[in-house]
């Protein structure tokens, strides 16, 4: 199992996105997850969003994960502080997340450490992508 502080620091990021309404697109950049307090960790991504159409952007997004030992996991909550989902620290965990009227699905793999990656598959009356995140040490 993965140990919670095992998160810190500096991830690169290759991210497919295989959108079946716009077509593909990428995402490259970092993530700096860093130590906001006891159990507290700051994921902030930032990159170069490059969508089917070849408009490219710069993107960014923050969470907040907090460390549930009882669970042997992790909570996520957006950067305002709602609640998004929860997963384990074993080789794969799974999670979900309803945002009406989409759903949002993601699978984390850990198996080979300290590379890993979550993949995410979104559904809804407008939407129809997985979006996969590879993440590997800077």
């Amino acid at each position: 199992m993965i140990s919670f502080a095992a998160f810190e620091g500096v991830w690169q990021i290759q991210r497919e996105i295989a959108d079946a309404l716009s077509g593909p697109g990428r995402f490259t950049g970092r993530a700096q997850i860093s130590l906001m307090g006891p159990g507290a960790l700051r994921y902030a991504e930032e990159g170069r969003l490059t969508l089917a159409q070849g408009t490219s952007f710069t993107a960014a997004r923050q969470y907040h994960w907090t460390e549930e030992p009882e669970e042997g996991g992790v909570a996520v909550h957006f950067a305002d502080g709602r609640f998004f989902h929860r997963f384990s620290l074993g080789a794969q965990a799974e999670a979900a997340h309803f945002c009406d009227p989409d759903q949002y699905d993601v699978t984390y793999d850990f198996a080979d450490w300290p590379r890993w990656q979550a993949r995410w598959r979104v559904t809804g009356p407008r939407k129809d992508y997985v979006m996969t995140s590879r993440y590997a040490r800077a």
